[in-house]
């Protein structure tokens, strides 16, 4: 991936499509990768990473909209605070409304993903863009 943000696209765009090769070719080959979904505990390394996308996409793709990027990065690094907005099937409204993390590395291979951290956010989702945010 060319930058973090193509590669959070590309994350969201396969778990949309429900494609476990695409969404695990994005994680970093370290071992030592982590993702924790909303209301699950901590998952650590490819292989306890990919049953928990296993078992989501046997109801299919999640479509999820992504807003209120704030982003911390450096030359090997960079750092995405968001809100996802989580939809299941035909549903216009969102099913709920998730405050995430997601942690990229600069390898050879371009930027992968090494931690994801979702959690259900309390209350209704926000209705405005702060200052200095970007929608992608």
């Amino acid at each position: 991936m060319g930058t973090a943000v193509d590669a959070e696209a590309a994350f969201y765009d396969a778990i949309a499509r429900a494609d476990i090769n695409a969404l695990m070719a994005l994680w970093a080959e370290d071992d030592e990768i982590v993702c924790v979904h909303p209301g699950g505990g901590r998952l650590a390394g490819h292989a306890e990473i990919r049953a928990s996308w296993e078992q989501i996409f046997e109801r299919g793709g999640v479509h999820i909209g992504v807003s209120r990027l704030h982003e911390t990065h450096n030359m090997m690094t960079a750092v995405h605070s968001i809100v996802e907005e989580v939809h299941r099937g035909e549903n216009r409204q969102p099913d709920l409304h998730v405050i995430a993390t997601n942690v990229f590395l600069k390898t050879a291979q371009g930027w992968r993903i090494v931690i994801h951290h979702a959690s259900v956010a309390p209350g209704p989702a926000p209705s405005h863009q702060p200052p200095g945010t970007v929608l992608h």
